[in-house]
């Protein structure tokens, strides 16, 4: 069976990880990049840039990590590979994701850049578990060349086994020099109360909500209001999905630290080509090179901001 097999070669920990993880579910490619192998899929890293806000001006401060199945050569959902994967092979399955995105991100992003990837907390039951994990995450990272501090661990919604779990779960994190996101916030009372209760470095918005949102007055001043709030105790705010310019105009208008959407870069598949966001490159290439909206946020002088919403004809 794939799960077992993957397991018992991440188990071997005192074995290189070249050879244990190349025995399982990775492969090396030429170019430095690394796919997997799980049944009848193939898995391939994206990478989605996230941009900050620096004096008007958008920068690239990090990547999201996103797993691309193929079978048969042929792209399939995401949502369709996670689903077929049995209950007992999840936490073999968000290992190997996690995986191939800090090996590719060591092959293929700048290496300032800090670097987003997901832990399902449902499936860290025991402190056994969350040890091995982050044993083997190490190795992973000692392979690639990344320092801890520039990952970040997003925690997605599914629920733990218990809040003393789910605490110990992210104290671990944190004392492995791990960083700490809460993913798709939406203001909803189970969101509040994760943000209370992990005391996260980072809080990522939903998408959807977000553009809720800013369609009125009302809602961009609570959005504003909020991004302020964590930005007082020292929480960086990132928005999602932001597809359109008066999205983007609005996003640095809340105060919010980081975007993230199409309107500024779609992802690539490894290997990217990323790295000419490098800070150490001899010409940076601007986000306008791989986007529709210029590296500068704000509005072109005589140019009237949109105030809130699309623009609706009368």
């Amino acid at each position: 069976m794939a799960g077992s097999l993957f397991n018992s070669a991440w188990s071997r920990s005192e074995e290189p990880l070249s050879r244990s993880l190349g025995l399982a579910h990775i492969i090396r490619h030429e170019d430095g990049t690394s796919s997997g192998v799980w049944g009848i899929y193939t898995l391939q890293s994206a990478f989605q840039p996230i941009f900050a806000f620096n004096e008007g001006k958008l920068s690239v401060a990090a990547f999201e990590g996103l797993i691309r199945p193929f079978r048969d050569g042929e792209p399939q959902s995401p949502m369709t590979f996670f689903s077929t994967c049995p209950a007992a092979d999840r936490l073999h399955v968000e290992a190997l994701t996690r995986t191939l995105h800090l090996l590719n991100a060591g092959a293929c992003l700048p290496r300032e850049a800090s670097i987003f990837v997901n832990f399902d907390p449902s499936v860290f039951t025991e402190r056994s578990i969350v040890d091995n994990a982050l044993r083997d995450m190490r190795l992973v990272l000692h392979e690639a060349g990344i320092d801890p501090g520039r990952v970040v661990c997003e925690v997605t919604e599914q629920r733990s086994a218990s809040q003393e779990t789910l605490h110990g779960f992210v104290a671990a994190l944190r004392a492995n020099g791990f960083r700490i996101a809460v993913d798709d916030y939406g203001a909803d009372d189970s969101d509040i109360t994760r943000v209370k209760e992990l005391r996260p470095d980072i809080v990522k918005f939903d998408a959807h909500w977000i553009t809720q949102l800013m369609e009125s007055g009302a809602g961009f001043a609570l959005l504003t209001s909020m991004v302020r709030s964590f930005e007082d105790q020292g929480i960086r705010t990132v928005f999602e999905g932001i597809e359109e310019g008066w999205q983007l105009e609005l996003a640095e208008r809340s105060g919010a630290s980081m975007v993230q959407g199409y309107v500024l870069a779609r992802p690539e598949l490894a290997p990217t080509s990323f790295r000419a966001f490098a800070k150490s490159s001899p010409e940076p290439a601007p986000a306008a090179s791989h986007a529709s909206a210029p590296v500068t946020a704000t509005p072109r002088k005589g140019r009237p901001a949109k105030a809130f919403g699309r623009r609706v004809s009368p």
